[in-house]
């Protein structure tokens, strides 16, 4: 049994010290052992013969922090890796929209809102509530449009059937879609009409038609003696509605038609208008 007991610490050995993690023995080396006094070298396990040593120099450490957070080393990560092994060309390419980025960044994020704020607006405009499409308004009633003004006594062609006489109005049609006649009538019992255009005929927005009334009494005893306020009843149709209209043409009418009438139904109506 040999005297000599466990190495203590400070008889010409020093303690490793672990709390740098790169301080270590490395795989392969004996902790704690020296090769003597005032050796600064470390004990390795032999190499198997042919095995080339190697040797680990202080820039190979691999510092905490040396690696970036991305996965590639370098302190600026994928830029950085890219730029150390790429050509100049792609690296120029790579590094020009960071440097322009950085160098105009507030510009760019004021245009950036600018055009989102734009893209919004145009959103919220195309897509705002409207209100809905009024219909086209319905054309007037045909009454509405027409007017039937009295021009006066017309003389009825030589050979006309005793106790006939004629008159002479205006028919016009303000506005709207055309406006046809289908009918011209009077209110007494003993006397016929017809007209000139004989109805129907039609009549457009904006013009006129003369139209000779033409009467005949039939009966002396079913016509009035005097017409205090004769009228006319036209049937009327344009695209909304058929109508009956009577159009009252006024003191003039009512004064020739009332002498017609008498000179009509006189001993001496066979010389009324009749040549």
């Amino acid at each position: 049994m040999s005297g000599v007991g466990p190495v203590e610490p400070g008889e010409g050995t020093h303690a490793w010290d672990t709390s740098d993690p790169h301080d270590a023995p490395a795989p392969g080396e004996v902790p704690g052992s020296t090769l003597g006094a005032g050796t600064a070298g470390r004990d390795r396990t032999p190499a198997a013969p042919g095995t080339p040593a190697t040797h680990r120099s202080p820039g190979s450490r691999q510092f905490p922090g040396s690696r970036h957070p991305d996965g590639f080393p370098g302190p600026r990560g994928f830029l950085g890796f890219l730029g150390a092994s790429a050509p100049s060309p792609l690296r120029r390419l790579l590094r020009r929209p960071a440097r322009l980025y950085a160098a105009h960044r507030r510009a760019a994020l004021a245009a950036l809102c600018a055009a989102l704020l734009l893209a919004g607006g145009g959103y919220l405009y195309a897509t705002r509530p409207r209100p809905p499409e009024q219909a086209a308004p319905a054309p007037p009633f045909p009454s509405q449009v027409v007017d039937v003004s009295y021009l006066g006594e017309v003389l009825v062609p030589p050979g006309t059937r005793p106790r006939t006489f004629a008159f002479e109005v205006l028919l016009g049609v303000e506005s709207g879609p055309p406006v046809t006649v289908t009918r011209v009538t009077q209110p007494y019992a003993g006397i016929s009409l017809t007209s000139a255009p004989r109805a129907p005929f039609r009549t457009k927005a904006g013009s006129a038609h003369k139209v000779v009334i033409t009467m005949r009494v039939t009966e002396c005893g079913k016509a009035p003696k005097d017409a205090g306020l004769p009228f006319i009843d036209v049937t009327l149709r344009n695209a909304r509605a058929i109508q009956v209209h009577s159009f009252i043409l006024g003191t003039r009418y009512a004064h020739d038609l009332s002498e017609a009438l008498q000179v009509a139904c006189s001993n001496d109506s066979g010389h009324y208008q009749n040549a």
